[in-house]
Protein backbone atom coordinates (compact mmCIF):
# COMPACT_ATOMS: atom_id res chain seq x y z
CA UNK A 1 0.00 0.00 0.00
CA UNK A 2 2.90 2.10 0.83
CA UNK A 3 4.51 1.86 -2.23
CA UNK A 4 1.17 2.28 -4.15
CA UNK A 5 0.84 5.37 -2.27
CA UNK A 6 4.14 6.76 -3.49
CA UNK A 7 3.45 6.40 -6.68
CA UNK A 8 0.16 8.11 -6.36
CA UNK A 9 2.15 11.02 -4.76
CA UNK A 10 4.45 10.80 -7.51
CA UNK A 11 1.92 11.15 -9.99
CA UNK A 12 0.27 13.89 -8.35
CA UNK A 13 3.09 15.54 -8.50
CA UNK A 14 3.76 15.93 -12.11
CA UNK A 15 -0.01 16.65 -12.80
CA UNK A 16 0.57 19.47 -10.51
CA UNK A 17 2.71 21.62 -13.12
CA UNK A 18 -0.11 21.68 -15.35
CA UNK A 19 -2.59 23.67 -13.44
CA UNK A 20 -0.74 26.63 -12.38
CA UNK A 21 -0.17 28.30 -16.57
CA UNK A 22 0.29 31.93 -16.88
CA UNK A 23 -3.23 33.87 -16.25
CA UNK A 24 -4.10 36.61 -18.82
CA UNK A 25 -3.54 40.00 -18.57
CA UNK A 26 -7.28 40.43 -17.51
CA UNK A 27 -11.10 38.74 -17.58
CA UNK A 28 -13.81 40.15 -19.89
CA UNK A 29 -17.06 39.76 -20.38
CA UNK A 30 -19.81 38.34 -18.25
CA UNK A 31 -21.28 34.56 -19.04
CA UNK A 32 -24.60 34.14 -17.63
CA UNK A 33 -26.08 30.45 -16.88
CA UNK A 34 -29.84 29.22 -16.51
CA UNK A 35 -29.74 26.97 -13.46
CA UNK A 36 -33.01 24.91 -12.43
CA UNK A 37 -32.91 25.21 -8.19
CA UNK A 38 -31.50 27.32 -5.81
CA UNK A 39 -29.71 25.20 -3.07
CA UNK A 40 -30.69 27.39 -0.86
CA UNK A 41 -27.41 26.92 1.07
CA UNK A 42 -24.07 27.39 -0.47
CA UNK A 43 -22.18 25.78 2.86
CA UNK A 44 -20.98 22.57 1.30
CA UNK A 45 -21.54 20.70 4.34
CA UNK A 46 -25.73 21.10 3.25
CA UNK A 47 -26.45 19.90 0.46
CA UNK A 48 -25.49 16.96 -2.12
CA UNK A 49 -27.41 18.77 -5.09
CA UNK A 50 -26.27 18.91 -8.44
CA UNK A 51 -27.49 22.02 -8.69
CA UNK A 52 -25.41 23.27 -5.71
CA UNK A 53 -22.44 22.00 -7.19
CA UNK A 54 -22.83 23.28 -10.73
CA UNK A 55 -22.15 26.54 -9.03
CA UNK A 56 -19.67 26.05 -5.68
CA UNK A 57 -17.18 24.39 -7.59
CA UNK A 58 -16.60 28.35 -9.29
CA UNK A 59 -16.13 28.92 -5.80
CA UNK A 60 -14.60 26.53 -3.56
CA UNK A 61 -11.63 24.17 -4.21
CA UNK A 62 -11.25 20.65 -2.98
CA UNK A 63 -7.31 18.95 -1.78
CA UNK A 64 -8.25 16.70 -4.72
CA UNK A 65 -9.79 17.91 -8.33
CA UNK A 66 -11.62 15.87 -11.00
CA UNK A 67 -12.54 17.71 -14.33
CA UNK A 68 -14.56 16.88 -17.54
CA UNK A 69 -12.06 13.65 -18.27
CA UNK A 70 -12.83 12.18 -14.93
CA UNK A 71 -9.67 12.11 -13.75
CA UNK A 72 -8.53 13.09 -10.40
CA UNK A 73 -5.70 16.01 -10.48
CA UNK A 74 -4.11 17.59 -7.25
CA UNK A 75 -6.15 20.69 -6.04
CA UNK A 76 -5.51 22.32 -3.13
CA UNK A 77 -3.40 19.31 -2.35
CA UNK A 78 0.01 19.14 -4.34
CA UNK A 79 0.55 15.45 -3.53
CA UNK A 80 -1.00 12.40 -1.41
CA UNK A 81 0.84 9.19 -0.07
CA UNK A 82 -1.08 6.43 1.51
CA UNK A 83 0.42 5.13 4.57
CA UNK A 84 -0.32 2.33 7.04
CA UNK A 85 -2.07 -0.05 5.17
CA UNK A 86 -4.79 2.57 3.99
CA UNK A 87 -5.58 4.31 7.51
CA UNK A 88 -3.54 7.15 7.18
CA UNK A 89 -3.34 10.05 4.29
CA UNK A 90 -0.73 12.65 4.32
CA UNK A 91 -1.35 15.46 2.02
CA UNK A 92 1.27 18.03 1.12
CA UNK A 93 -0.58 21.18 1.02
CA UNK A 94 -0.46 24.26 -1.70
CA UNK A 95 1.77 27.22 -0.74
CA UNK A 96 0.75 30.93 -1.66
CA UNK A 97 -3.19 30.41 -1.39
CA UNK A 98 -5.71 32.09 0.06
CA UNK A 99 -9.28 32.88 0.40
CA UNK A 100 -11.43 35.03 -1.24
CA UNK A 101 -11.63 37.24 1.98
CA UNK A 102 -7.34 37.17 2.16
CA UNK A 103 -7.18 34.81 4.70
CA UNK A 104 -4.45 32.39 4.10
CA UNK A 105 -4.81 28.45 2.85
CA UNK A 106 -3.02 26.32 5.49
CA UNK A 107 -3.78 23.19 7.07
CA UNK A 108 -5.27 24.81 10.06
CA UNK A 109 -7.82 25.50 7.61
CA UNK A 110 -8.03 21.71 6.22
CA UNK A 111 -8.04 20.59 10.26
CA UNK A 112 -10.67 23.12 10.64
CA UNK A 113 -12.88 21.79 7.63
CA UNK A 114 -12.80 18.30 8.08
CA UNK A 115 -13.71 19.00 11.93
CA UNK A 116 -16.82 21.04 11.28
CA UNK A 117 -17.87 18.25 8.57
CA UNK A 118 -17.54 15.65 11.30
CA UNK A 119 -18.61 17.48 13.88
CA UNK A 120 -21.89 19.05 15.02
CA UNK A 121 -22.65 21.31 11.90
CA UNK A 122 -21.51 18.62 9.44
CA UNK A 123 -24.31 16.39 11.54
CA UNK A 124 -27.18 18.93 10.05
CA UNK A 125 -26.35 18.07 6.74
CA UNK A 126 -26.54 15.05 4.03
CA UNK A 127 -22.66 14.76 3.34
CA UNK A 128 -21.24 13.53 7.22
CA UNK A 129 -21.59 9.63 5.95
CA UNK A 130 -20.20 10.04 2.59
CA UNK A 131 -16.80 10.85 4.82
CA UNK A 132 -17.28 8.42 8.04
CA UNK A 133 -14.37 6.70 7.50
CA UNK A 134 -12.21 9.56 8.57
CA UNK A 135 -11.55 9.49 12.70
CA UNK A 136 -9.45 12.76 12.34
CA UNK A 137 -6.81 15.42 11.33
CA UNK A 138 -3.47 15.71 12.07
CA UNK A 139 -1.72 18.91 11.62
CA UNK A 140 1.68 18.02 10.85
CA UNK A 141 3.35 21.27 9.99
CA UNK A 142 1.43 24.55 7.73
CA UNK A 143 1.47 22.95 4.81
CA UNK A 144 1.22 19.07 5.72
CA UNK A 145 -1.80 17.69 6.95
CA UNK A 146 -2.66 13.46 7.69
CA UNK A 147 -5.71 12.79 7.59
CA UNK A 148 -5.95 9.37 9.86
CA UNK A 149 -8.90 7.41 8.97
CA UNK A 150 -10.77 4.31 11.22
CA UNK A 151 -11.07 2.30 8.12
CA UNK A 152 -9.79 2.27 4.74
CA UNK A 153 -11.92 4.31 1.94
CA UNK A 154 -11.00 3.47 -1.75
CA UNK A 155 -12.99 6.44 -3.07
CA UNK A 156 -12.19 8.62 -0.24
CA UNK A 157 -10.18 10.66 -2.68
CA UNK A 158 -12.24 10.86 -5.25
CA UNK A 159 -14.80 12.53 -3.01
CA UNK A 160 -12.44 14.90 -1.49
CA UNK A 161 -12.54 16.77 -4.80
CA UNK A 162 -16.76 17.47 -4.10
CA UNK A 163 -19.45 18.40 -1.78
CA UNK A 164 -18.84 18.43 1.58
CA UNK A 165 -15.08 17.80 1.48
CA UNK A 166 -14.42 22.00 -0.21
CA UNK A 167 -12.03 23.78 2.24
CA UNK A 168 -13.57 26.62 3.91
CA UNK A 169 -12.48 29.51 5.79
CA UNK A 170 -11.93 29.16 10.09
CA UNK A 171 -11.52 32.80 11.01
CA UNK A 172 -14.21 33.90 8.49
CA UNK A 173 -16.51 31.81 9.63
CA UNK A 174 -16.01 32.39 13.46
CA UNK A 175 -16.55 35.85 12.76
CA UNK A 176 -19.48 35.71 10.67
CA UNK A 177 -21.36 32.51 12.44
CA UNK A 178 -23.14 30.08 10.05
CA UNK A 179 -26.18 31.43 8.61
CA UNK A 180 -24.00 34.43 7.17
CA UNK A 181 -21.85 31.92 5.65
CA UNK A 182 -24.96 29.89 4.19
CA UNK A 183 -25.53 33.11 2.15
CA UNK A 184 -22.40 34.79 1.81
CA UNK A 185 -19.88 31.47 0.49
CA UNK A 186 -15.85 32.30 0.56
CA UNK A 187 -13.64 29.82 -0.87
CA UNK A 188 -10.36 29.64 -3.04
CA UNK A 189 -11.68 28.81 -6.35
CA UNK A 190 -11.61 31.07 -9.43
CA UNK A 191 -14.79 33.34 -9.06
CA UNK A 192 -15.39 34.82 -5.69
CA UNK A 193 -19.03 35.57 -3.84
CA UNK A 194 -20.48 38.84 -5.21
CA UNK A 195 -24.31 38.34 -4.10
CA UNK A 196 -27.34 36.35 -4.22
CA UNK A 197 -30.92 36.94 -4.33
CA UNK A 198 -32.62 33.88 -2.62
CA UNK A 199 -35.12 31.92 -5.38
CA UNK A 200 -33.45 34.55 -8.53
CA UNK A 201 -29.90 33.91 -8.49
CA UNK A 202 -26.20 34.06 -7.89
CA UNK A 203 -23.29 36.54 -8.98
CA UNK A 204 -19.92 35.68 -9.11
CA UNK A 205 -16.60 37.66 -9.95
CA UNK A 206 -13.19 36.73 -10.92
CA UNK A 207 -11.13 36.26 -8.29
CA UNK A 208 -7.85 37.81 -9.72
CA UNK A 209 -5.82 36.07 -6.32
CA UNK A 210 -6.79 32.49 -7.43
CA UNK A 211 -3.82 29.71 -7.60
CA UNK A 212 -4.35 28.33 -10.73
CA UNK A 213 -5.36 29.53 -14.20
CA UNK A 214 -7.17 32.79 -13.74
CA UNK A 215 -11.00 33.35 -14.88
CA UNK A 216 -11.44 34.52 -18.92
CA UNK A 217 -14.66 36.36 -17.64
CA UNK A 218 -15.10 38.77 -15.56
CA UNK A 219 -18.49 37.60 -14.69
CA UNK A 220 -20.39 34.64 -13.82
CA UNK A 221 -24.10 34.90 -13.07
CA UNK A 222 -26.18 32.35 -12.22
CA UNK A 223 -30.42 32.79 -12.36
CA UNK A 224 -32.64 30.58 -11.28
CA UNK A 225 -34.89 28.89 -13.76
CA UNK A 226 -37.46 26.30 -12.80
CA UNK A 227 -39.41 26.33 -15.97
CA UNK A 228 -37.84 24.72 -18.47
CA UNK A 229 -39.46 26.64 -21.46
CA UNK A 230 -38.83 29.49 -20.08
CA UNK A 231 -34.93 29.34 -19.57
CA UNK A 232 -34.84 27.92 -23.40
CA UNK A 233 -36.56 31.46 -24.45
CA UNK A 234 -34.08 32.97 -22.40
CA UNK A 235 -31.26 31.22 -24.31
CA UNK A 236 -33.17 32.05 -27.51
CA UNK A 237 -33.51 36.00 -26.86
CA UNK A 238 -29.64 35.99 -25.72
CA UNK A 239 -29.90 36.88 -21.99
CA UNK A 240 -28.71 33.69 -21.35
CA UNK A 241 -25.82 32.02 -22.31
CA UNK A 242 -25.72 28.31 -20.71
CA UNK A 243 -28.63 26.15 -19.79
CA UNK A 244 -27.64 23.44 -17.47
CA UNK A 245 -28.99 19.66 -17.34
CA UNK A 246 -31.65 18.74 -16.42
CA UNK A 247 -33.21 21.69 -17.82
CA UNK A 248 -34.08 20.78 -21.17
CA UNK A 249 -37.05 18.89 -22.93
CA UNK A 250 -35.96 16.12 -25.15
CA UNK A 251 -38.75 17.35 -27.24
CA UNK A 252 -37.19 21.01 -27.10
CA UNK A 253 -33.75 20.09 -28.49
CA UNK A 254 -35.30 20.19 -32.27
CA UNK A 255 -36.19 24.27 -31.57
CA UNK A 256 -32.63 24.59 -30.10
CA UNK A 257 -31.28 23.23 -33.22
CA UNK A 258 -32.88 25.08 -35.57
CA UNK A 259 -31.24 28.60 -34.34
CA UNK A 260 -28.77 29.35 -35.66
CA UNK A 261 -27.47 30.96 -32.70
CA UNK A 262 -27.31 28.22 -30.49
CA UNK A 263 -26.73 24.56 -29.88
CA UNK A 264 -26.81 21.37 -28.17
CA UNK A 265 -24.14 20.29 -26.15
CA UNK A 266 -24.43 16.48 -24.89
CA UNK A 267 -22.13 14.22 -23.31
CA UNK A 268 -22.16 10.91 -21.66
CA UNK A 269 -23.76 11.17 -17.56
CA UNK A 270 -23.76 8.69 -14.42
CA UNK A 271 -26.91 10.89 -13.87
CA UNK A 272 -30.34 7.69 -13.48
CA UNK A 273 -33.82 8.33 -12.88
CA UNK A 274 -35.71 5.62 -11.20
CA UNK A 275 -39.57 5.64 -9.56
CA UNK A 276 -38.52 4.82 -6.23
CA UNK A 277 -41.37 2.77 -3.45
CA UNK A 278 -42.78 3.70 -0.34
CA UNK A 279 -41.68 -0.32 0.69
CA UNK A 280 -43.10 0.80 4.57
CA UNK A 281 -46.88 2.00 3.58
CA UNK A 282 -50.00 1.07 1.41
CA UNK A 283 -49.55 -1.38 -1.37
CA UNK A 284 -46.14 -0.71 -2.14
CA UNK A 285 -45.08 -2.38 0.98
CA UNK A 286 -45.69 -5.66 -0.79
CA UNK A 287 -42.85 -7.03 -2.43
CA UNK A 288 -45.21 -8.18 -5.09
CA UNK A 289 -46.89 -5.79 -5.67
CA UNK A 290 -43.48 -3.82 -6.46
CA UNK A 291 -42.38 -6.35 -8.59
CA UNK A 292 -45.96 -6.25 -10.84
CA UNK A 293 -45.40 -2.79 -10.75
CA UNK A 294 -42.24 -2.99 -12.59
CA UNK A 295 -43.08 -6.05 -14.68
CA UNK A 296 -46.56 -3.69 -16.23
CA UNK A 297 -44.64 -1.03 -17.34
CA UNK A 298 -42.25 -1.09 -20.77
CA UNK A 299 -40.01 1.05 -19.65
CA UNK A 300 -38.11 0.36 -22.89
CA UNK A 301 -40.76 1.89 -25.32
CA UNK A 302 -41.40 4.54 -22.44
CA UNK A 303 -37.84 5.52 -23.69
CA UNK A 304 -37.58 5.76 -27.29
CA UNK A 305 -40.78 7.61 -27.65
CA UNK A 306 -40.22 10.21 -25.08
CA UNK A 307 -36.29 10.72 -24.99
CA UNK A 308 -35.04 10.29 -28.10
CA UNK A 309 -32.34 8.71 -28.17
CA UNK A 310 -30.25 10.48 -25.17
CA UNK A 311 -30.81 7.98 -22.63
CA UNK A 312 -30.70 4.38 -22.13
CA UNK A 313 -32.00 1.57 -20.27
CA UNK A 314 -30.98 0.43 -16.42
CA UNK A 315 -31.82 -2.43 -14.29
CA UNK A 316 -30.12 -1.03 -11.16
CA UNK A 317 -30.16 2.07 -9.95
CA UNK A 318 -26.46 3.12 -11.77
CA UNK A 319 -25.42 3.34 -15.71
CA UNK A 320 -22.31 1.64 -17.19
CA UNK A 321 -19.96 4.72 -16.18
CA UNK A 322 -20.76 3.61 -12.68
CA UNK A 323 -17.93 1.56 -10.62
CA UNK A 324 -20.01 -1.47 -9.77
CA UNK A 325 -21.84 -1.92 -12.69
CA UNK A 326 -23.32 -5.05 -13.09
CA UNK A 327 -23.61 -6.06 -17.06
CA UNK A 328 -24.86 -9.54 -16.58
CA UNK A 329 -28.12 -8.01 -14.53
CA UNK A 330 -31.60 -8.66 -16.21
CA UNK A 331 -34.20 -6.25 -16.13
CA UNK A 332 -37.83 -7.74 -15.50
CA UNK A 333 -39.28 -8.06 -18.95
CA UNK A 334 -42.29 -5.93 -19.68
CA UNK A 335 -45.31 -8.42 -18.64
CA UNK A 336 -48.81 -7.00 -17.83
CA UNK A 337 -50.06 -10.48 -17.69
CA UNK A 338 -47.38 -11.43 -15.07
CA UNK A 339 -48.40 -8.24 -13.43
CA UNK A 340 -51.94 -9.03 -13.21
CA UNK A 341 -51.21 -12.19 -11.37
CA UNK A 342 -49.09 -10.60 -8.62
CA UNK A 343 -51.74 -8.02 -8.11
CA UNK A 344 -54.23 -10.84 -7.80
CA UNK A 345 -52.05 -12.86 -5.52
CA UNK A 346 -51.02 -10.03 -3.25
CA UNK A 347 -55.07 -9.28 -2.81
CA UNK A 348 -55.17 -6.23 -4.60
CA UNK A 349 -58.04 -5.09 -5.56
CA UNK A 350 -58.63 -3.26 -9.41
CA UNK A 351 -58.73 0.44 -9.10
CA UNK A 352 -56.66 0.86 -5.98
CA UNK A 353 -54.97 3.57 -5.55
CA UNK A 354 -51.01 4.75 -6.48
CA UNK A 355 -49.44 8.20 -6.23
CA UNK A 356 -46.57 9.34 -7.64
CA UNK A 357 -44.87 12.01 -6.62
CA UNK A 358 -42.30 14.16 -8.77
CA UNK A 359 -40.81 17.60 -9.37
CA UNK A 360 -42.92 20.11 -10.81
CA UNK A 361 -40.62 21.71 -13.45
CA UNK A 362 -39.03 18.67 -14.72
CA UNK A 363 -41.22 18.59 -17.97
CA UNK A 364 -39.50 15.61 -19.42
CA UNK A 365 -39.49 13.19 -16.58
CA UNK A 366 -43.77 14.61 -16.36
CA UNK A 367 -43.86 13.19 -19.72
CA UNK A 368 -42.47 9.60 -18.43
CA UNK A 369 -44.44 9.60 -15.45
CA UNK A 370 -47.53 10.00 -17.58
CA UNK A 371 -46.32 7.20 -19.49
CA UNK A 372 -46.00 4.80 -16.18
CA UNK A 373 -49.21 6.02 -15.25
CA UNK A 374 -50.84 5.09 -18.07
CA UNK A 375 -49.68 1.38 -18.09
CA UNK A 376 -50.27 1.08 -14.35
CA UNK A 377 -53.77 1.71 -15.20
CA UNK A 378 -53.87 -1.25 -18.08
CA UNK A 379 -53.13 -3.59 -14.83
CA UNK A 380 -55.81 -2.16 -12.66
CA UNK A 381 -54.25 0.33 -10.68
CA UNK A 382 -55.47 3.98 -10.48
CA UNK A 383 -52.20 5.94 -10.46
CA UNK A 384 -52.15 9.60 -10.43
CA UNK A 385 -49.16 12.20 -10.56
CA UNK A 386 -48.77 14.81 -7.76
CA UNK A 387 -46.12 17.43 -8.85
CA UNK A 388 -44.33 19.62 -5.66
CA UNK A 389 -41.58 22.33 -5.99
CA UNK A 390 -37.97 21.13 -6.09
CA UNK A 391 -36.79 21.88 -3.03
CA UNK A 392 -40.17 20.92 -1.15
CA UNK A 393 -39.70 17.55 -2.78
CA UNK A 394 -36.22 16.79 -1.89
CA UNK A 395 -35.67 18.38 1.11
CA UNK A 396 -39.33 17.64 3.09
CA UNK A 397 -41.32 14.96 1.10
CA UNK A 398 -39.03 12.55 0.39
CA UNK A 399 -37.24 12.81 3.70
CA UNK A 400 -39.74 12.97 5.64
CA UNK A 401 -41.41 9.95 4.60
CA UNK A 402 -44.31 11.67 3.03
CA UNK A 403 -44.67 10.73 -0.16
CA UNK A 404 -47.78 8.62 -2.39
CA UNK A 405 -46.13 4.77 -3.28
CA UNK A 406 -43.80 5.88 -5.92
CA UNK A 407 -41.54 9.09 -5.97
CA UNK A 408 -39.08 10.45 -8.62
CA UNK A 409 -35.43 9.84 -7.52
CA UNK A 410 -32.41 11.36 -9.82
CA UNK A 411 -29.17 10.84 -9.03
CA UNK A 412 -25.93 11.75 -10.26
CA UNK A 413 -23.26 9.27 -8.95
CA UNK A 414 -20.82 11.81 -9.27
CA UNK A 415 -17.97 9.62 -7.60
CA UNK A 416 -18.92 7.09 -10.50
CA UNK A 417 -18.63 4.43 -8.22
CA UNK A 418 -21.91 2.81 -6.96
CA UNK A 419 -20.95 3.32 -3.13
CA UNK A 420 -22.06 6.97 -3.41
CA UNK A 421 -25.71 6.26 -4.98
CA UNK A 422 -26.04 2.87 -2.97
CA UNK A 423 -24.93 4.02 0.66
CA UNK A 424 -27.29 6.96 0.14
CA UNK A 425 -30.60 5.34 -1.24
CA UNK A 426 -30.68 1.90 1.05
CA UNK A 427 -28.76 2.26 3.75
CA UNK A 428 -31.03 2.20 7.32
CA UNK A 429 -31.41 6.10 8.47
CA UNK A 430 -29.99 8.17 5.21
CA UNK A 431 -31.88 11.22 4.05
CA UNK A 432 -33.07 9.77 0.88
CA UNK A 433 -33.79 6.33 1.96
CA UNK A 434 -37.06 6.83 4.36
CA UNK A 435 -38.47 3.58 4.75
CA UNK A 436 -36.33 0.80 4.09
CA UNK A 437 -34.25 -0.91 6.82
CA UNK A 438 -32.96 -3.95 5.93
CA UNK A 439 -29.84 -5.28 8.21
CA UNK A 440 -28.42 -7.13 5.15
CA UNK A 441 -28.45 -4.34 3.10
CA UNK A 442 -26.41 -2.51 5.89
CA UNK A 443 -23.81 -5.17 6.15
CA UNK A 444 -23.07 -5.30 2.78
CA UNK A 445 -23.17 -1.51 2.08
CA UNK A 446 -20.80 -1.22 5.50
CA UNK A 447 -18.21 -4.18 4.23
CA UNK A 448 -17.38 -2.89 0.90
CA UNK A 449 -16.33 0.44 2.47
CA UNK A 450 -13.19 -0.73 3.93
CA UNK A 451 -12.13 -2.95 1.37
CA UNK A 452 -9.26 -1.73 -0.72
CA UNK A 453 -9.35 -5.14 -3.31
CA UNK A 454 -11.09 -3.16 -6.19
CA UNK A 455 -12.17 -6.86 -7.55
CA UNK A 456 -13.56 -8.05 -4.23
CA UNK A 457 -15.34 -4.49 -3.98
CA UNK A 458 -16.64 -4.42 -7.32
CA UNK A 459 -18.41 -8.34 -6.44
CA UNK A 460 -20.00 -7.05 -3.04
CA UNK A 461 -21.24 -3.83 -4.85
CA UNK A 462 -22.69 -5.99 -8.28
CA UNK A 463 -24.48 -8.05 -5.14
CA UNK A 464 -25.72 -4.96 -4.04
CA UNK A 465 -27.18 -3.98 -7.20
CA UNK A 466 -28.80 -7.44 -7.54
CA UNK A 467 -30.20 -7.48 -3.73
CA UNK A 468 -31.81 -4.04 -4.47
CA UNK A 469 -33.36 -4.99 -7.91
CA UNK A 470 -34.57 -8.78 -6.68
CA UNK A 471 -36.49 -6.84 -3.32
CA UNK A 472 -37.64 -4.09 -6.02
CA UNK A 473 -36.84 -1.52 -4.12
CA UNK A 474 -37.34 0.81 -7.20
CA UNK A 475 -38.03 1.05 -10.86
CA UNK A 476 -35.55 1.69 -12.57
CA UNK A 477 -35.96 3.94 -15.80
CA UNK A 478 -32.86 5.20 -17.88
CA UNK A 479 -29.43 6.97 -17.56
CA UNK A 480 -29.89 10.30 -19.50
CA UNK A 481 -27.10 12.48 -21.24
CA UNK A 482 -26.23 15.98 -19.78
CA UNK A 483 -27.57 18.06 -22.24
CA UNK A 484 -26.76 21.65 -22.24
CA UNK A 485 -28.18 24.48 -24.39
CA UNK A 486 -25.07 26.86 -25.30
CA UNK A 487 -24.95 30.32 -27.18
CA UNK A 488 -22.87 30.22 -29.85
CA UNK A 489 -21.36 33.30 -28.24
CA UNK A 490 -19.04 30.94 -25.25
CA UNK A 491 -16.08 29.58 -26.02
CA UNK A 492 -13.76 26.41 -25.06
CA UNK A 493 -16.78 25.11 -23.20
CA UNK A 494 -15.94 21.52 -22.57
CA UNK A 495 -19.65 19.41 -21.07
CA UNK A 496 -18.81 17.64 -18.09
CA UNK A 497 -20.42 14.61 -17.00
CA UNK A 498 -21.90 15.20 -13.72
CA UNK A 499 -22.74 19.38 -14.00
CA UNK A 500 -19.84 20.31 -11.88
CA UNK A 501 -18.94 22.89 -14.09
CA UNK A 502 -15.64 24.76 -13.83
CA UNK A 503 -15.84 27.96 -15.91
CA UNK A 504 -12.56 29.66 -15.41
CA UNK A 505 -11.10 28.14 -19.28
CA UNK A 506 -15.00 29.72 -21.12
CA UNK A 507 -14.36 32.91 -22.68
CA UNK A 508 -17.47 34.96 -24.60
CA UNK A 509 -17.60 36.82 -27.61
Amino acid sequence: MIKQGMRTALMALALAGGMMASAPAHAEGTLTVSSPQDPGSWDPVDTCLVNWASVATNIYDGLTYRGPDTKLVPGLATSWEVLDDGLRIRFALREGVTFHNGEPFNADAVKFTFDRLMGEEGKKGPQRSNYAAIDHLEVIDDYTVDMHLTQPDPVLLTKLAGYGAMIVPPKYIAENGEDYFNAHPVGTGPFKFVSYEPKVGIKLEAYDGFWGDQAKISNLEYRFISEPSTAVAELQAGRVDLVIPPTIPIGMIPTIEEDPNIQVVTTASPTVYALRFNTANGITKDERVRKAMIYGVDRKAIIDAVLGGQASEIVSFQGELSFGYDPSLEPLPYDPNKAKELLAEAGVAPGANVQINIRGNDSTFNEVAQAVASYLQIIGLNATIKPYETNVLLNDIIPQGKTGEMFQQSWGGWTLDFDNTAYFMYHTGEKWNPYDSDPKMDELLESQRAITDQVKREEILREIANYAADRALEMPLYNLNAIFGLSNRVKNFIPVPDSRLRLNEVSVD
